[in-house]
């Protein structure tokens, strides 16, 4: 199989990076200086068991390519606010012996939160949901780091919504040999959601600085809690914290990597990079959504999804924000629902 890697950022080309090295044939898709930068000196993949240099196809789009093969499998690694003009590029490419990508070839989605999958099965038949526990950074143009040791990550995998196959079963065997934990699980939802809470963390992070003091640890316990509210209501099963440390135990720890620094999350990493989006939308974003759906106010996560949305759209510093700030604009926000629910009931 060939794995074309739909965003090779953080995430897309540590997993790419570690495919290529298990001796896999890859393709990295990217923009602007980073795409140059792959195509000029190969992919530099910084990880504990060192640094390697990947010299891969890299490409803008999928027109470059030619037809797509009956063998390859997308992997969508871009932010969930680029799904879907990924999608309109990649879904008609056509495929070698008839038909499009979006008919033909299984998609993989390895993002945060859950929409990027909801967005894809509106065009591709045969969606893969993967629950990504992948610490990585993107350093430079060019330059990945993963320092997640002895395993570079942790990737459940499954059919979207519910169910495995022999894909899946493939693909797993193959992110085995490179340095991944791979289970294939037929709800793979229930992992994603889990997930979602600790991502809910990102946007705080993001604008308030690492999750380190009693103050940012206690607010996120409110806002993880307030989640979990939303997710109960809804009907919406998800791992346990219990279960997720069990299984993961200390197979994936972050180990220093010199010359690359991890200064944050994926959210972090958007705003110090200005790149003017963040995915605030679709993890607090999400559970500000379900809220709204079942009757739970979730006033932390809209004030958080609104705070990352204008430190990013403003280019703001991440973590500039002090904590005791974004503390008092909690309480207040859930002052102001607790008084407003009298009046509008």
């Amino acid at each position: 199989m060939r794995y074309i890697i739909i965003g090779a950022g953080a995430v897309g080309g540590a997993i790419g990076g570690r495919l290529a090295g298990a001796g896999h044939e890859v393709v990295l898709v990217a923009r602007g200086a980073h795409h140059a930068a792959l195509r000029a000196d190969g992919l530099r993949l910084k990880v504990p068991d060192g640094e390697y240099t990947y010299r891969l196809q890299a490409v803008t789009g999928p027109g470059e390519l030619g037809e797509l093969r009956a063998d390859d499998v997308l992997v969508l690694a871009v932010k969930t606010q680029d799904t879907v003009a990924a999608l309109q590029a990649w879904g008609p490419a056509p495929v070698a012996g008839g038909g499009t990508a979006a008919e033909r070839l299984p998609l993989f989605c390895a993002q945060n939160g859950v929409e990027g999958q909801r967005l894809a099965l509106r065009v591709f038949r045969h969606v893969h949901g993967v629950c990504v526990w992948l610490p990585s950074t993107f350093v430079e143009p060019g330059v990945v780091s993963a320092g997640g040791a002895p395993l570079t990550g942790m990737l459940h995998l499954g059919r979207y919504p519910h169910g495995t196959g022999a894909i899946a079963r493939l693909v797993a065997a193959d992110l085995e040999k490179a340095h991944f934990e791979a289970p294939v699980v037929p709800d793979v939802a229930r992992w994603q959601y889990a997930k979602l809470l600790s991502n809910l963390g990102n946007a705080l992070e993001a604008v308030a600085g690492p999750i380190a003091d009693d103050a940012a640890t206690t607010l996120f316990r409110r806002v993880r809690a307030e989640g979990e509210a939303v997710l109960d209501a809804a009907g919406i099963a998800y791992a346990s914290a219990a279960e997720q440390r069990e299984l993961r135990g200390h197979k994936v720890d972050l180990v220093p990597l010199d010359g690359a620094p991890r200064g944050g999350g994926s959210s972090w990493q958007s705003l110090s990079r200005g790149t003017g989006t963040i995915e605030a939308d679709y993890l607090n974003g999400e559970i500000a959504l379900l809220g709204r759906l079942h009757g739970v106010p979730t006033p932390l996560n809209g004030l958080l999804q609104q705070l990352a949305n204008t430190f990013a759209r403003e280019q703001r510093e991440p973590g500039s924000l002090p904590v005791e700030e974004l503390v008092r604009l909690a309480d207040g926000a859930v002052a102001f629902v607790q008084e407003a629910r009298p009046a509008a009931s």
